[in-house]
């Protein structure tokens, strides 16, 4: 059975509310940092920009205006960015799946 959204975002603000943390639209105005999906953007588009520094790093080097050097350090980046985010998405899909498996 799918939860409806707003029932999601329903039982955060209860729970939100009880331990003393404000709700998603109360924290909204409040908040003086970025929001959640606005970090979530930047570090994708972050990550994203590794990736085609690691690319273009290796096309220059395919036609000589580029060191070895810069070309493994280019794609030891690229790498590690690679895995990071495919920790992350494995921790979500994980979350996801534990909460489907909670009794309603």
């Amino acid at each position: 059975m799918v939860v409806p959204f707003n029932t999601a975002i329903n039982a955060y603000n209860s729970v939100a509310k009880s331990i003393g943390v404000p709700s998603s639209d109360e924290g909204a105005s409040a908040s003086t940092g970025p929001s959640f999906s606005d970090f979530i953007q930047a570090s994708v588009q972050d990550a994203i920009k590794t990736e085609h520094t690691g690319e273009d790093v290796s096309a220059k080097a395919l036609v000589g205006k580029a060191s070895a050097n810069d070309v493994v350090v280019a794609m030891t980046n690229a790498e590690m960015t690679l895995q990071e985010v495919t920790k992350i998405r494995d921790q979500v899909v994980s979350a996801y799946q534990d909460i489907l498996k909670m009794p309603i």
